[in-house]
């Protein structure tokens, strides 16, 4: 009995130790190669902000440059770059192709710098996923442990984007089900995670620092977040299924990809004529004016949803996470506008708890929101993410996600063995209410 316990022990700290060493260094390869893409997006996106007003000119350039470097270089980094690093690590046994990393960098950079609308943190993703995976080959790792290795990367590389060690390695692995998580990885994701975060700090990446005045608990302030939670989750609906519609409306274009590039890039600068470039880029400093409390206009929450979809579909490069904090934030400041509430601090809570619906990963938002704004936000943040995340059912930003559970016992999977399928159905006890219910009303008319 006591050798038995005592093997069992040995195996778990040989494990340790391995998955040790090895996180360590996929945070420092992952951590510096996303750091130094971080930093050389930020030099050119400020060396085009310094150009004269012509330099809205290379939104289009961009679009198509990032077009034909993806179909170029690798046709693998075409769309966000998480989806595709889920959809590799669930079907393709975590293999991804080494041009990936090149492809997506320079495709990701032809789309940010000059003002495209989309984020950092899926092409950071696929550049972690994609050197892991290439590492693991060279390592001749088995595929259930090439799998946890790419999945250290993917949470080093969030790492590195949201400057918060802990959301990232648990939004790493909480990313890829819906209704489970994937513990088996949690010690590598999360030591591999800070390693990247300390790499980063080291290589001088800028994060932001946001100092938010949170107030007391209390029923009142409670029943208002649960009440802001419920319109977030109507926001991540608009936004997820918003996104959809103008991926398909591109896709049904029956005209050459360059000229889908070019109507995006007219719908963009349609914006910027009309209300100046504000809304271009990832949404960085809308967010920073949120949280300070200052208000933006209603409807900017419905705008940046369509410029992120708008240039995604044609033809550009990048994750749509980073967009989504700002679709967050100015959802949360036109609640507080609304009911004459704190700006800065319901803009706060619109940050975490669309994450938490648009990419089903509520536990990930609570910790993303106690690490940037404080310990003393985490009931406020889990009330508006749980909520969240049920309120906005079964649908997700990242389709390649699998649900393994849905979000309420009332329903069933429709298709259990089909991996790929968010169909869900009710379960025979709620038709069963729902009809006798319909007799009911039916009756009481008659």
């Amino acid at each position: 009995m006591i050798r038995d316990t005592l093997e069992d022990e040995g195996i778990l700290l040989y494990g340790a130790l391995k998955w040790l060493i090895l996180a360590c260094l996929t945070g420092a390869l992952a951590g510096g190669a996303v750091g130094g893409f971080l930093i050389l997006l930020d030099k050119s996106a400020e060396a085009v902000s310094e150009l004269p007003a012509w330099r809205y000119a290379l939104i289009p350039a961009g679009l198509l440059a990032s077009c034909y470097c993806v179909r170029l270089l690798s046709p693998e980094s075409e769309g966000h770059g998480t989806e595709k690093v889920l959809e590799d690590i669930h079907f393709r046994a975590a293999k991804i192709p080494f041009n990936v990393v090149p492809g997506k960098l320079l495709s990701t950079l032809f789309t940010l710098a000059p003002g495209g609308i989309v984020g950092t943190e899926g092409p950071s993703v696929q550049i972690g996923a994609g050197l892991m995976s290439a590492a693991a080959r060279l390592l001749r790792l088995r595929p259930d442990e090439r799998k946890k290795l790419v999945i250290c990367g993917a949470s080093a590389a969030l790492s590195a984007v949201f400057g918060a060690p802990i959301a990232g390695a648990v939004f790493g692995i909480e990313v890829l089900f819906v209704g489970e998580m994937f513990y088996a990885v949690l010690l590598p994701s999360v030591l591999s995670s800070i390693a990247s975060y300390f790499v980063c700090l080291k290589l001088g990446v800028p994060y932001a620092v946001y100092s938010l005045t949170i107030p007391e608990p209390s029923l009142g302030l409670l029943f208002w977040c649960a009440a802001a939670a419920v319109f977030f989750a109507a926001v991540c609906i608009f936004h997820i299924e918003f996104t959809a519609a103008v991926g398909r409306a591109f896709k049904k274009l029956s005209v050459p990809v360059p000229i889908k590039s070019l109507i995006a890039s007219g719908i963009i600068l349609s914006v910027v004529a009309a209300g100046g470039g504000g809304f271009l880029g990832q949404g960085e400093q809308s967010v920073s004016a949120v949280l300070s409390g200052i208000p933006v206009v209603w409807y900017a929450f419905a705008l940046k949803s369509l410029l992120m979809a708008v240039t995604l579909s044609g033809g550009g490069s990048g994750g749509v996470l980073t967009p989504t904090f700002c679709v967050g934030a100015a959802a949360g400041a036109l609640f507080a506008e609304t009911f004459g509430l704190d700006v800065a601090f319901f803009g706060a809570l619109g940050f975490v708890g669309c994450v938490a619906g648009c990419v089903n990963t509520p536990i990930a938002a609570i910790f993303l929101a106690t690490e940037l704004f404080g310990a003393s936000v985490a009931p406020f943040a889990g009330c508006v993410c749980a909520l969240c995340y049920v309120l906005s059912g079964h649908r997700s930003l990242y389709p390649t996600q699998i649900l393994v559970r849905p979000k309420s016992s009332a329903f069933v999977l429709a298709d259990p063995k089909n991996r790929e399928s968010w169909k869900t159905k009710r379960k025979r006890i709620c038709v069963s209410f729902f009809r006798f219910a319909g007799r009911r009303k039916k009756t009481r008319r008659q």
